[in-house]
């Protein structure tokens, strides 16, 4: 029998490509749906390109629900707010926070119901206010109340989910929410803004969307997890390059729009609420440098408030630059 060697080597090195596609490994990758750049990295395939993953995308209501994804195995990378980052961690979830996917401004808010009476977080006293318990929005209302001097007894805090959030409002079940986009622009038409987490911020209760990667899945995937990073740089240098560009009916506006289901007239105005920041900053001492600081005061007052039993003395070993660095080579 006759063998023709070089069909039989074509046909080896087409199983071993089979093979290979057929064991690429399926990461599932946390996010909030957030009209922001990263949406572009939904809709398209540039991370599995970038990292060699099949990746699965799996948009969370709320950090809470993130957090029990994480501590079951199921999400190794995610989105996750400081707030439910410090919860986290305090709980002694394996989680490294390796970098900043935003900083919240307006894009999270206080919005009060027309006809509420309320004008002033003062007037909240005695009054319905709907929030996701456990979110960065949650920590953004007790800083708020503890600022103005108003137990959280003197008001209702109602724990709902965006959409639950939504339904209420319009049922007239509750008279303020804190809540980010989509939903915040969608009830704004029946509200009046308050205030943003960028005021909270100024009062020492600052919030932030992080990246957070399971440690030891992190530890085993260091090149790939730097490799995703790089492509989220990419997309927001591509946005800070030219904000002004993205417009209602701008390609990377559009996208995010279809990916979120967000109005595209409204994402220009959302992404403003939002801080985006190169790698070269998030690894000063200011940001990645001083987040176990920032880390550390949050479970503070998460504890001081009753919300969690027990915070660290040192959040040191929650956070990590080398992923970040790795990227920005």
């Amino acid at each position: 029998m006759k063998y023709n060697l070089k069909s039989i080597a074509l046909g080896l090195v087409a199983s071993a490509l089979l093979s290979a596609t057929a064991s690429a490994e399926t990461i599932i990758i946390g996010h909030f749906g957030n009209p922001t750049p990263m949406q572009l990295l939904v809709s398209s395939d540039a991370v599995q390109k970038a990292t060699g993953w099949e990746v699965e995308w799996r948009k969370f209501d709320s950090g809470t629900d993130v957090i029990a994804a994480m501590a079951s195995g199921d999400v190794v990378l995610a989105e996750l707010g400081s707030s439910p980052l410090s919860i986290a961690a305090s709980q002694g979830v394996e989680l490294q926070l390796i970098a900043y996917s935003d900083v919240i401004g307006s894009a999270e808010s206080l919005i009060a119901h027309n006809g509420s009476g309320i004008e002033t977080v003062a007037d909240l006293k005695g009054k319905r206010i709907g929030v996701p318990v456990g979110s960065t929005a949650h920590f953004s209302l007790m800083g708020a109340l503890q600022h103005e001097g108003i137990a959280e007894a003197d008001v209702t805090i109602m724990s709902m989910k965006p959409d639950e959030i939504a339904a209420g409002w319009d049922q007239g079940a509750i008279d303020a929410t804190w809540i980010w986009q989509p939903v915040q622009s969608e009830i704004l038409k029946t509200g009046k803004l308050i205030i943003g987490a960028d005021k909270t911020a100024e009062w020492g209760f600052p919030t932030f969307d992080g990246w957070v990667v399971d440690k030891a899945f992190g530890e085993a995937h260091a090149t790939e997890v730097a490799a995703f990073l790089k492509e989220v740089e990419r997309v927001n240098a591509s946005y800070l390059a030219n904000p002004a560009a993205w417009t209602a009916d701008s390609p990377e506006v559009v996208a995010i729009a279809t990916a979120t289901g967000a109005d595209p007239v409204q994402v220009p105005e959302i992404l403003v609420g939002f801080t985006f920041l190169p790698l070269a900053t998030q690894v000063s001492d200011t940001w990645l440098g001083g987040a176990a600081m920032t880390m550390k005061g949050t479970a503070d007052f998460l504890k001081t408030a009753g919300r969690i039993d027990t915070s660290l003395d040192d959040y040191s070993a929650f956070v990590t630059t080398s992923y970040a660095e790795a990227a920005m080579k």
